[in-house]
């Protein structure tokens, strides 16, 4: 199984079968994603170590990032090539709204990439 199949899936990284996450979480009701301790299948330890996703702050803001450049890019395209004059204003409202939407979609899959970066066969 590869790296991004095992991201995609939010499976765990040792078997494969269970999912890391037991509850998605809300973001309209700031409800947060529920981290399972251990696969309940394999028990596969997800919580490494005190500290261990510290460093998934980083890939959490490299997500964001992307999708901030994702959403500047398609502003220039519709104001290039379809004349709509999309304010920067107005593109950073997208923004806003956007990161606030999927603010638990980056948190999990930031908790993943990183469990899965650090992956040892136990």
């Amino acid at each position: 199984m590869s790296y991004l199949s095992k991201v995609i899936s939010g499976r765990c990284p040792n078997c494969g079968k269970e999912k890391i996450f037991y509850d998605k979480g809300n973001s309209i009701t700031f409800r947060m994603p529920k981290m399972s301790p251990k696969c309940p299948h394999c028990h596969y330890n997800f919580h490494r170590e005190t500290g261990f996703y510290f460093g998934a702050m980083y890939v959490s803001y490299g997500v964001t990032v992307a999708e901030m450049i994702t959403i500047m890019v398609l502003r220039l395209i519709l104001n290039e090539f379809f004349g709509l004059h999309i304010s920067m204003l107005d593109a950073f409202i997208v923004i806003v709204a956007v990161l606030f939407v999927f603010w638990t979609f980056n948190y999990r899959v930031s908790r993943i990439m990183w469990l899965n970066m650090f992956y040892k066969k136990e």
